[in-house]
């Protein structure tokens, strides 16, 4: 395959990578998925992570059909992301895509559960001693050695179920041998302190050179000790370098020059042949002792090859296993065939669930052909077995929250990923049409959100319609008709659908298998701000609840003035309804 037929890879990109890296290196690169190895030869790492996905899952993200969808996708990669026990995780997770095949998504449930259960299962200490291992592997840049090393502190750790049984099953001594080897090895080069007579050659060496870059202080020193005949001087120089040098006394001998004209053609010829002698004897070892270690490598390839990938594998599902331990995750049942489902018990939003927000409430919700067969206390009913639903209510009422957990739900389980609820039943689909309020109201929005969001509901796949208060980009009367026609097209493509709307009463007649559910305020609180029950009722028409807002406004007036214009506004939704929940808020406070 040529580089240009990747996705995302013009000529400019082509000319980038080949210079870099060279054509079949990057070919490797964009297969395995390497955002890092991209990011290197100079692409953006955003550029590189957008080619990758596309080119190692690009379906899955054509299921993706909006730009909301996109977004929400994105969202929930980075907070995988912050579980990420390396780069090279962070990375990997960063180009995860929906998966088509059932069979793929049901084995990466089975590695990141397995690693899940065992991470939940190890002593504090033996955690500590995994991520130590992790963290000095990406010091190290990933490379192999490091790879080796962090099995051998794997292995140390004494984990051994779930994921880490591909660690377990190599053979420590083998990767110590591995282990040496690779630390002495520098590419061709063999580094200092792997052999103590390359060692001592190279110490030699430089001696000599040190020598030779100083050779006319060095003749001076000599003289300067009063030796002037010559035999006196070439023993007073042979005893000089066997002092600071290692080098023989034969060696010394063989390199000085029987021919010398004066001091310094004697000096210098000697150290220049000991130069020529010693460079040639530190070529010789190295490359001998480079043999034996890259022999030694040779019979470890097996354990080393095994070992890098393991150690690989076990980061990315560790880093998913944190993810799914910190949100409470769980495995999803997937619902296909003729039937289709998403429902959640006790489900919570990722995103405020990130931000340490101890408010989130669990929602329970369902739509199509699911298997609740009880709901949890404070949930009105079973939910119906209605693919589409209308779901309305108060202002600041939760009901995005609801589209936006639905979203995440459906997503982590197309890509083979535990998913934040009790219990969940996902049926896959073929496209995921999220559309979040956008508060544009001019034609030019229509007709994009429109071109958006009909397209997936006529291509005769299975689609999922996540669609939050449409009337916000047109005038009220047309916005009805289209959301009717809107919820009627999704009821005709056996879609499965959920639209927020404050225009319930002017979408009715509803079609047969359409419901319509509510979320409902209470009230304030003591702090005067909006109490709601964010759980949806079923079959219940939620109502929007001005006088709860226009109470607060009332109470939190901050003159006479301000309170007066506020008060007609009472007066307009309702004095009594206004004054009932200012006393409740009081009530409550204990006033």
């Amino acid at each position: 395959m040529r580089l240009e037929e990747y996705w995302g890879v013009g000529p400019k990109t082509r000319e980038t990578l080949v210079d870099e890296l060279g054509n079949e290196a990057a070919i490797r690169a964009i297969e395995s998925g390497d955002v890092r190895a991209l990011s290197d030869a100079g692409l953006a790492r955003g550029r590189a992570t957008r080619i990758l996905r596309r080119a190692t899952g690009g379906s899955g993200m054509d299921v993706l059909a909006t730009s909301d969808s996109r977004a929400a996708y994105k969202d929930l990669l980075d907070l995988a992301v912050d579980h990420a026990v390396t780069q090279r995780a962070a990375d990997r997770i960063r180009v995860l895509t929906p998966l088509h095949s059932r069979e793929a998504m049901d084995d990466r449930l089975d590695d990141v559960l397995a690693a899940r259960d065992a991470w939940a299962d190890l002593a504090e200490a033996d955690r500590t001693a995994v991520l130590e291992a992790y963290e000095r592997y990406d010091e190290r840049d990933e490379s192999e050695h490091a790879a080796v090393e962090a099995a051998l502190a794997l292995l140390a750790a004494g984990v051994d179920s779930g994921p880490f049984a591909a660690i377990a099953d190599l053979e420590g001594e083998t990767l110590r041998e591995a282990a040496e080897a690779l630390a002495a090895l520098d590419g061709d080069r063999v580094r200092d302190g792997a052999d103590d007579e390359l060692d001592r050659l190279r110490d030699d060496l430089g001696a000599v050179e040190d020598m030779d870059a100083n050779a006319l202080a060095l003749i001076e020193d000599l003289r300067s000790a009063g030796i002037h005949d010559a035999e006196g001087f070439r023993q007073s120089f042979e005893d000089r370098l066997l002092t600071e040098t290692d080098v023989t006394i034969d060696r010394v001998r063989d390199a000085m020059p029987t021919d010398a004209t004066d001091a310094t053609d004697f000096v210098g010829g000697t150290l220049r042949t000991l130069r020529s002698d010693l460079t040639e004897a530190v070529d010789e070892r190295e490359q001998t002792v480079a043999n034996d270690l890259e022999a030694a490598l040779a019979d470890a390839r097996d354990a080393v090859d095994r070992a890098v990938e393991a150690v690989d594998d076990i980061a990315l599902h560790l880093s998913l296993a944190r993810f799914a331990l910190e949100y409470g995750c769980t495995r999803p049942a997937f619902v296909e065939g003729d039937d289709a489902a998403v429902s959640v018990v006790n489900a919570r939003n990722l995103t405020l669930a990130a931000r340490d927000d101890e408010s989130v409430q669990p929602v329970t919700y369902a739509l199509g052909e699911h298997g609740i067969p009880s709901v949890p206390d404070g949930v009105n009913a079973v939910p119906g077995e209605e693919r589409v639903a209308v779901l309305t209510g108060a202002n600041s009422g939760g009901k995005t929250t609801v589209l936006e957990t639905l979203c995440q739900v459906v997503l982590l389980a197309m890509m083979g990923l535990p998913v934040p609820a009790d219990r969940a039943e996902v049926t896959p689909v073929d496209s995921l049409v999220f559309h979040r309020r956008h508060a544009s109201f001019n034609a030019g929005v229509l007709e994009s959100t429109l071109r958006s969001i009909v397209p997936p509901l006529s291509t005769g796949g299975r689609t999922l319609m996540l669609v939050d208060e449409f009337e916000a980009i047109t005038e009220p009367g047309s916005a009805a008709d289209l959301l009717h026609g809107l919820v009627t097209l999704s009821v005709d493509r056996e879609a499965l659908g959920v639209f927020v709307t404050h225009l319930a009463d002017d979408l009715e007649p509803l079609p047969p298998d359409a419901r319509v559910d509510g979320i409902f305020a209470e009230g304030l609180n003591p702090d005067l701000e909006l109490r709601v029950d964010y759980q949806p009722r079923f079959d219940t028409v939620g109502r929007s609840t001005p006088e709860f807002i226009v109470s607060r406004l009332v109470a939190n007036a901050g003159d006479r003035t301000e309170r007066a214009g506020f008060e007609t506004l009472a007066e307009a939704v309702g004095n009594e309804a206004v004054q009932r929940t200012l006393a409740d808020a009081r009530w409550t406070s204990g006033e």
